[in-house]
């Protein structure tokens, strides 16, 4: 006889696979972050903040997180023009331009950073024609926004396909009925719908951009106060057995992420539940 308070999820299996999901969540996330949390606070107050707040420390902080937002901002919209490109025509070399979309994620950071400078010095292909403009590229900020734009692409073409995938034709075709332009139904019908993916890509490059080392260290010269990141601080620390040093750089890399990151998913969910408001 069945209980008449008993309730049967359509899905079997929940509380199993909560059970797994909480515990692999445990074992890959949070104990790691737990652990590197108290390591940190084994040191003093005085300690914790002479190293965090180190005139060298501050600048790779400064370096880190200006770059990262950069490319992001310029994958949100380079991302949004490939993506588009590749949802919406059709094109001989397709299928090749939407392989190579992938291959940052395939291919050794070092690697990418090796080709980067070969490419952006002094004697690169590149370089050797930008140098005598006065445009220097490797060894300077730049270079260290264009290998984490390089590293960051593929995230926001990737998040937005779908999106751009399940837009409604009719809506764009209603706009054009009614007299709007093309600039106009963009930032009017296609935009609003896609936003909430947008902001996600944006998220996922910044953060890809943020913990990017093998890439970036090749091509930005690691000088102090000028193109030291801060991921490159940590690594140094713990070469010199500074792990508490090494630990407290890494906690603040942590939880200023973690508020910046947060502070995007909310703008994501909030301008997601306005559009959905709105139809």
């Amino acid at each position: 006889m069945r209980l008449a308070g008993k309730r049967h999820s359509v899905l079997p299996g929940f509380g199993l696979t909560l059970g797994y999901t909480l515990l692999y969540l445990c074992l890959v996330v949070l104990i790691p972050l737990t652990a590197l949390l108290i390591k940190t606070a084994g040191m003093t107050a005085s300690d914790f903040w002479a190293t965090i707040s180190n005139p060298r420390v501050v600048a790779s902080y400064k370096l880190t997180f200006g770059t990262s937002l950069i490319a992001a901002a310029i994958n949100a919209v380079f991302g949004l023009i490939v993506a588009w490109t590749l949802v919406r025509y059709h094109f001989p070399g397709q299928r090749l331009i939407d392989a190579m979309v992938d291959l940052p994620f395939a291919l050794p950071t070092a690697v990418s950073g090796i080709a980067l400078t070969a490419i952006y010095s002094q004697n690169g292909w590149l370089g050797q024609y930008l140098e005598p403009l006065g445009i220097k590229v490797a060894f300077t900020p730049i270079g260290i926004i264009i290998a984490m734009t390089f590293i960051g692409l593929p995230f926001v073409v990737r998040t937005l396909e779908p999106a751009l995938q399940d837009l409604e034709r009719e809506h764009e075709e209603a706009a054009a009925i009614l007299g709007a332009s093309r600039l106009q139904t963009f930032f009017y019908v296609i935009l609003p719908a896609i936003l909430p993916a947008l902001l996600t890509g944006f998220a996922l490059a910044f953060a890809r951009a943020l913990g990017e080392y093998g890439s970036v260290v090749f091509i930005s010269g690691n000088m102090p106060m000028r193109t030291e990141i801060t991921s490159l601080l940590i690594i140094s620390k713990l070469e010199q057995y500074d792990t508490a040093g090494a630990t407290a750089l890494a906690t603040v890399m942590l939880l200023a992420s973690f508020v910046i990151l947060f502070a995007i998913n909310l703008l994501q969910w909030y301008l997601g539940r306005r559009y959905r408001g709105g139809l």
